[in-house]
């Protein structure tokens, strides 16, 4: 009875699932441990496909190009779904050996983050080595930096560039992809939404070697100069060579711009396009993680959390959309009228842990009732006794804030499989993200709404996990099913 339960609410599940969450793939046996897979999976392109899609690999298709050095070409295209993609075709000596090839693309492309155009695919066939990645339909940070026309780039945009792309490095050291090759302003992109994202192309090497910066020397890392290899701390160089494009509006030597920073000149640095727009503590601010992103000794420079760490204390409009800040045409600009939370809303929108942890404490198990669990007159036999006191023990671990007992007691209980609880997967889920584990937690949360499909906990935590995975635009539709979802119950 209980497998046939799950199997029509996995059923229910996937038919109400929103389209951007379609891929997730859960798993409601073996306990609601899952494979998760927020985006479309990597794929392999043939490449009549990626001919199709690009008219014949069209020069009227050419979105970037490169020298002799490096003669690799970005195409843009357009699939049969009508999915448009960035193709990168390789030279054809680039990757001989089309087994590394297919490794080293299908490890990039197992990564999944909104601060990344992600890496959705590839083609290997005869000489061919191409890479397929999410289009981005608002160009480069070159061409909004320094080949703007209508406006230059506000300062709240450039400090939220600076940030979301450390989230972004930060995310791909995270999975242990912390090398990025030749990064620059050309490998940020700007999504439909205005949102800049990191192009996943710079995490693939351009060659066997890894020998891959094609910049002017000036820009170069000492170290890659001295040893031609890139290291994590050669990625935090090209950040600060990033910083100061941002600061700047110009591509400025480092060697340049450091001798104006110890000069106390640092001004001097700023766009002019700038003035009366930025707080000095600011700029002073920015300017100092540049240099320290520039030392020369590779070991006392920042990394990536820490870079992280220093930026969020400058975002600045916070509130106001990016599209709006780039002067961005929008075709689905969100509504103006605000969607009036629940407290739960309310902590979720803040990822306010603490008192999530709160709310679910009171609420205790009172919206369990009515989960049929089949296999209750067992009560007092000493296997469903095991499975109570195990819950019991979770319990009291998170009532006590020890989360980490709390997620081995409920695993445990939930392995047991006698019982069916929404609630211990919602508990599990916080714990989860208690200990900075959010996928986990989202599988949690997408298990409650399996089981309790009418429960907005469930998709309140939901959001939560979203808002920790950086995926703002579907953390707030998920906030916004849950709320309608609560005053639906509310008013029945």
């Amino acid at each position: 009875m209980r497998a046939c339960c799950s199997k029509f609410f996995l059923c229910w599940f996937h038919a109400n699932l929103k389209p951007s969450l379609k891929n997730v793939i859960f798993i409601a046996e073996n306990g609601g441990k899952s494979e998760k897979n927020l985006w479309p999976s990597f794929s392999e392109f043939s490449l009549e496909q990626l001919k199709g899609a690009t008219n014949g690999f069209s020069s009227e298709n050419i979105v970037s190009e490169h020298g002799e050095k490096a003669p690799n070409v970005v195409y843009k295209g357009k699939l049969e779904n009508g999915q448009w993609i960035a193709i990168k075709r390789f030279n054809k000596f680039a990757w001989p050996d089309s087994r590394q090839f297919i490794e080293e693309a299908r490890q990039v492309g197992s990564l999944r983050s909104e601060r990344l155009a992600n890496l959705i695919g590839c083609c290997y066939e005869g000489d061919e080595r191409l890479l397929v990645e999410e289009f981005m339909p608002h160009e480069t940070l070159a061409k909004h930096l320094f080949h703007w026309e209508a406006q230059p780039m506000k300062w709240a945009m450039r400090l939220r560039v600076a940030f979301y792309l450390a989230q972004a490095l930060e995310y791909c050291t995270s999975k242990g992809r912390g090398l990025y090759h030749d990064l620059n302003a050309y490998r940020i992109l700007f999504d439909q939404d205005g949102n800049p994202r990191l192009s996943c192309f710079g995490l693939m090497k351009n060659s066997r070697d890894g020998k891959s910066y094609s910049t002017n020397l000036a820009f170069t890392p000492p170290e890659y100069l001295r040893t031609g290899r890139v290291t994590q701390e050669s990625v935090v160089y090209s950040f600060g060579t990033l910083l100061l494009d941002l600061l700047s509006g110009k591509h400025i030597p480092p060697s340049h711009a450091l001798d104006l920073i110890r000069g106390k000149n640092f001004l001097m640095l700023m766009d002019s396009a700038l003035e009366g727009h930025f707080s000095k503590d600011d700029g002073t601010e920015l300017v100092r993680l540049a240099s320290r992103c520039l030392q020369y000794e590779a070991r006392e420079r920042p990394n990536a959390k820490s870079l992280v760490a220093s930026l969020m204390s400058l975002q600045k409009e916070t509130e106001v959309a990016s599209y709006v800040l780039m002067g961005l045409r929008h075709e689905a600009a969100p509504s103006t009228k605000p969607l009036s939370l629940t407290p739960f809303g309310e902590a979720c929108l803040r990822l306010d842990l603490t008192a999530l942890h709160e709310i679910l404490e009171k609420s205790g198990y009172k919206d369990d009732e009515g989960i049929a669990n089949e296999l209750s007159f067992q009560l007092w036999t000493s296997q469903m006794q095991e499975t109570l006191n195990l819950k019991k023990r979770g319990d009291n671990a998170f009532r006590a804030k020890d989360f980490v007992t709390a997620i081995d007691c409920y695993t445990q209980f939930i392995d047991g499989g006698t019982m069916v609880s929404p609630t211990v997967y919602a508990r599990r889920c916080l714990s989860y993200l208690m200990n900075d584990m959010p996928q986990e937690a989202l599988g949690d949360a997408m298990q409650a709404q399996v089981v309790s499909p009418e429960w907005p906990t469930a998709l309140y935590l939901q959001a939560a996990c979203l808002f920790s995975l950086r995926m703002e635009n579907d953390a707030h539709e998920t906030l916004k099913d849950g709320t309608n979802m609560e005053a639906r119950k509310n008013k029945n």
